[in-house]
């Protein structure tokens, strides 16, 4: 099978502890080069000693890059994601993939109109926690689904100048963790958020401290939902599926699996208690792999932009009807 060359789009920190390495370990997949527009910024790259720096421009230029990984501030990821499509490459961009949900189309007609493929690094639908968390909550293993609630929290109260903390660059906890607590409950029960309300505290502009709450409606029926994001807790994270005969918990690691914990779920039947475990599983590394099989085969990609939408709608919605407290 052709091997798939990348190139990464910015220095991130993230691109460089977590995405980049597993482009290098991913199966038909080589990672070629490194965009920065800083010379000798190639540090923390060791694994890779062959990689090439070059300039955005001359990354994009190259015609022996086959696809582009963007881990750029948020408020950037539009535009040099159509620079890239412009360019003739593939693109997986960071999440959240846009601010608002209408600039997806402009990146849907780009996708359709090129015929590359196009999509949010949104990493935990490739995790085998996550897909079996779907076919169990949609094949009746917790009866009649009643209400989801989920968890993301950690605390960088401390880094003013995370792009998180600023407003500039599209920071805030929804946009950052956001789309792991409304895309998941999506993912796993193919419902849709309506009648959505959010209570929220900011400070120097970004949302620090969330709450969600809506109905899940879908081919399961109606369920409840609730969501927090903060990033001003300790460390949290979690799913619950709960049905009438039963609760399934996304409880160690589903966000961050086997960095912030070992990925494992449980189902709650009564007094019995099964769980399973991935102690292995590397999302980012399935992701590159699914994503270099829909480049070389054209099979279905897991995550399309057409599922991408639906969650940044929500994140839309939340900070449309979002009301204001303190605490």
């Amino acid at each position: 099978m052709k091997t798939v060359r990348w190139g990464v789009l910015g220095n991130a920190k993230f691109a460089r502890d977590h995405m980049a390495p597993a482009i290098h370990m991913a199966e038909n997949a080589e990672l070629v080069a490194l965009g920065t527009s800083k010379p000798g910024s190639v540090a923390g790259w060791d694994f890779c000693p062959s990689l090439q720096q070059v300039s955005y421009a001359d990354l994009l230029a190259d015609p022996t890059i086959d696809a582009v990984y963007i881990p750029l501030p948020n408020h950037l990821h539009v535009e040099w994601t159509l620079k890239a499509v412009a360019a003739g490459k593939h693109v997986l961009t960071e999440k959240p993939i846009s601010m608002t949900a209408p600039e997806i189309d402009q990146l849907i007609a780009a996708r359709d109109a090129s015929g590359l493929l196009v999509a949010e690094a949104y990493m935990i639908v490739h995790h085998p926690q996550w897909i079996r968390a779907r076919e169990l909550v949609q094949g009746g293993a917790i009866g009649k689904l009643k209400h989801v609630d989920a968890f993301f929290s950690y605390n960088n109260e401390d880094e003013p100048g995370n792009i998180r903390n600023r407003p500039e660059t599209g920071g805030g906890g929804i946009r950052d963790i956001g789309v792991y607590t409304y895309g998941s409950a999506r993912f796993v029960t193919g419902a849709e958020a309506t009648d959505l309300s959010c209570r929220m505290i900011r400070e120097n502009g970004v949302d620090v401290w969330a709450e969600v709450d809506a109905i899940l409606e879908g081919p399961l029926g109606r369920a409840t939902y609730t969501a927090m994001t903060s990033m001003r807790l300790q460390n949290r994270q979690e799913v619950t599926f709960h049905g009438d005969k039963g609760l399934l918990k996304v409880a160690n690691g589903p966000f961050n699996a086997n960095l912030f914990a070992e990925a494992r779920i449980e189902l709650h039947n009564g007094q019995t208690v099964t769980s399973e475990r991935w102690p292995s599983a590397n999302h980012y590394k399935l992701q590159v792999e699914n994503f270099g099989r829909t480049v070389r085969t054209g099979a279905a990609y897991p995550c399309p932009l057409e599922f991408t939408v639906g969650t940044q709608k929500m994140i839309d919605a939340a900070f449309a009807v979002a009301r204001e407290i303190s605490l």
